[in-house]
């Protein structure tokens, strides 16, 4: 990382009045939640390095950003775009936004590597830790490089190449560009992945007229075991009791019967007892 700083302090000198002139005349940076969303100015692919100048002077720092912003999450430097340019990078699927706020990197943009990012980001698409006291991503295994995706949604007002990005030495950073690069056509595959990314609405569901439901039968109360066999006992105890009645009454029935009979005979008897002691005696 340290190389990318050869050419920082040369870069702070020649544009100062140019920043200055930029720096106030822009509000906001690039951090809104929806920066993926905004219609693509210019699409690429290069190496990135990463980088934390907070002005305290340790691992190489040379000082402030150029564009006068403090160093934070989201501030890349470029050796070429226009100050305040604001897009994306993508590394292994996962998306980070930046916006252009320093120059660089210096001679290492001579070997493609066209991009260097805050620490914090770097972490964070790597997965690994800023460490604020050596300003460097602890658990990456000492990486200090990536290939990522960049697209850029807007360029800076000032000067810089609005292209591909060149190397530091060619000083493009300095020049106004008239010919901004033509924007990317969005190809329907693309729009439909896309459109797949985003989390499906789930439909309202369909109108139906909805038939009253059917009662259903009241459901007996529940019986404990003792009720369920004395009501089983029940009809059995009625009958019982019919048959014990009506045998009570025929026995009655039989009985008067009886006792009338006899009371006849008995009757009869006395009535007829001297002709019975005749016979006898006869």
């Amino acid at each position: 990382m340290s190389s990318r700083f050869g050419m920082r302090s040369f870069t702070m000198l020649a544009s100062v009045a140019v920043i200055g002139a930029v720096t106030l005349s822009t509000g906001a940076t690039a951090h809104a939640d929806d920066f993926s969303e905004k219609k693509p100015l210019l699409k690429g692919s290069t190496t990135a390095s990463y980088y934390w100048d907070d002005a305290s002077g340790r691992n190489g720092d040379t000082g402030l950003p150029a564009s006068g912003k403090p160093m934070q999450k989201g501030l890349a430097a470029s050796p070429s775009w226009p100050l305040l340019t604001e897009g994306y990078v993508i590394y292994k699927g996962k998306k980070e936004p930046f916006f252009v706020g320093d120059r660089g990197p210096g001679v290492p943009s001579n070997r493609g590597i066209m991009l260097d990012l805050d620490a914090k980001t770097f972490a964070s698409l790597t997965g690994g830790k800023f460490n604020s006291s050596s300003l460097t991503v602890d658990g990456v295994g000492g990486q200090g490089h990536i290939k990522i995706e960049y697209v850029i949604t807007k360029w800076g007002p000032g000067v810089g190449k609005k292209n591909h990005p060149v190397a530091f030495s060619t000083g493009a950073w300095s020049r106004k560009d008239a010919k901004p690069a033509t924007p990317p056509v969005v190809t329907a595959e693309e729009k439909t992945e896309k459109k797949d990314e985003r989390p499906e609405t789930p439909a309202a569901p369909a109108q139906v007229a909805k038939k009253a439901p059917e009662q259903a039968p009241e459901k007996a109360p529940e019986q404990t075991s003792a009720q369920a066999s004395e009501r089983e006992k029940a009809p059995q105890a009625e009958l019982a009791a019919a048959v014990t009645t009506r045998e009570t009454e025929s026995n009655g029935v039989g009985g008067l019967a009886l006792i009338s009979a006899l009371a006849l005979l008995s009757g009869g008897m006395f009535l007829a007892r001297g002709r019975i002691r005749k016979a006898f005696d006869r």
